[in-house]
């Protein structure tokens, strides 16, 4: 499975009032560098439908604003309306990580393997219908 469906899977499990940094979702996908890569999934789409990227921050709690999404201000709303409060620092809209960060555990990362293993299971199931191995 490529990274790119792992990023969709640890974002879709992102809770509600509750947000990530790229670095922990790079990190919980087995890919502890790749934050820039995080970014550049949910930039681009590559992540997968349903994606709530919106809850997806800098490590500093930064909202990336209008880089990801159409307006300035979206992420900010959108996270609003999920119960995250974001303040503007003068220079970025920012959330307080230690308040609204998603704090995992080790049964997060070992449930997040078996959803990758689960996913992997698909995706060689789904090859060998098309190859006509089944």
């Amino acid at each position: 499975m490529d990274i790119y469906k792992r990023i969709g899977i640890v974002c879709r499990q992102i809770p509600a009032g509750r947000v990530a940094t790229y670095g922990q979702i790079a990190l919980l996908c087995g890919k502890p560098k790749n934050s820039r890569q995080v970014g550049y999934a949910l930039r681009q789409g590559l992540a997968g439908e349903n994606v709530p990227a919106y809850r997806v921050v800098n490590s500093a709690g930064g909202l990336s604003g209008a880089i990801h999404f159409d307006t300035f201000d979206m992420q900010r709303m959108l996270l609003e309306e999920d119960g995250v409060r974001v303040t503007w620092t003068g220079k970025e809209f920012r959330v307080n990580l230690k308040e609204y960060g998603w704090k995992n555990t080790m049964e997060d990362a070992l449930y997040l393997k078996g959803l990758f293993e689960e996913a992997e299971g698909h995706e060689s199931t789904e090859s060998g219908h098309e190859r006509g191995n089944l």
